[in-house]
């Protein structure tokens, strides 16, 4: 067997797995999904999405499931549709309608105007049916108790939004609506639903959520993704392990002797990078995940230890 072949042993069918999540399914579906399709129970996602919205999910196989907590998946990119004029009990369109309000005298410079308010550092209240923990609880499962609570409001930044298409609709009763094809770029944390309840709610018409598509989770686009369908037709990781860590991480070279030596959990003299990167050995593969403190650059995963990298015999 040849030194490559050796340095996947154990790590074979490990990578990042990037879905193209369909509307109408839980994020804990498309896990069970993968598991199946992909015959392993090691499957992991790094963070979730509503069931009524679709776009890129980010799942961890098999030895990559250690990634997920590390990744610095800190931004995020969605397109939207918001209709002006019904606010809803979850801030989009599974909800309830709490109130109509004709939005037909909301001119585009009211719009404008407002979008430009909920952009840059805001004061944001998430949704009380996010899946924020209120005293340890997470507030959807509060809302279906029937208890009441409040969520403080956060800090989050939205360093995009932007309004593509305007269309004046009627609704079935004749109330006149608006729905905003929106493009938004925004910190993680942020809620595109609270954007659209706020942005409805400055306007003095209410607002809600109608269509919510994920287009980027940090690096990982829709280019990456595959949806349950195609995925079922070739069942295997959009990025394996070592594309993962070099396209989620900064890295840095390493001889031989330094990836023995931290396949076996020893440090390595830093060289200034700051956060968690990835030591790559001469044959391209990620040896592990390190970070610097002081005057070692210590191993936060060793993504192939020396008993997996055969590299004794």
């Amino acid at each position: 067997m040849s030194a490559r072949g050796k340095l996947s042993s154990g790590l074979v069918g490990a990578g990042l797995l990037i879905v193209d999540k369909d509307a109408g399914v839980t994020s804990h579906d498309v896990v069970a999904s993968c598991r199946k399709l992909l015959n392993t129970r090691k499957v992991g996602h790094a963070g979730t999405l509503d069931p009524m919205a679709t776009g890129v999910l980010v799942l961890g196989i098999e030895r990559a499931t250690k990634m997920l907590g590390l990744l610095a998946l800190t931004t995020k990119a969605y397109s939207a549709t918001i209709r002006l004029g019904r606010s809803t009990t979850t801030d989009d369109a599974e909800g309830e309608t709490i109130a109509d309000a004709s939005a037909s005298s909301i001119t585009d410079a009211d719009i404008s105007a407002q979008v430009i308010s909920l952009t840059g550092d805001i004061e944001q209240i998430p949704s009380s049916v996010s899946a924020i923990k209120v005293d340890g609880q997470r507030a959807h499962k509060l809302v279906r108790a029937g208890e009441e609570f409040t969520i403080p409001a956060r800090r989050v930044h939205v360093s995009r939004f932007e309004v593509l298409a305007r269309r004046d609709v009627l609704g079935e009763e004749g109330t006149a609506f608006v729905d905003l094809d929106v493009e938004v770029e925004c910190s993680s944390g942020t809620y595109v639903r609270a954007l659209a309840r706020d942005l409805g709610a400055a306007l003095g018409v209410g607002g809600h959520l109608t269509k919510l598509r994920r287009t980027r989770v940090g690096p990982f686009t829709l280019e990456h993704a595959r949806t349950l369908r195609e995925l079922a037709d070739e069942p295997a990781v959009s990025l394996d392990i070592d594309e993962a860590a070099r396209t989620a991480f900064d890295h840095r070279q390493v001889d031989a002797d330094e990836a023995e030596a931290i396949s076996q959990g020893r440090w390595l003299d830093p060289i200034g990078i700051s956060g968690v990167y990835a030591a790559i050995d001469p044959s391209g593969h990620a040896i592990a995940l390190l970070q610097e403190k002081g005057k070692r650059a210590s191993s936060v995963m060793v993504v192939r230890p020396a008993t997996l990298r055969g590299l004794s015999s």
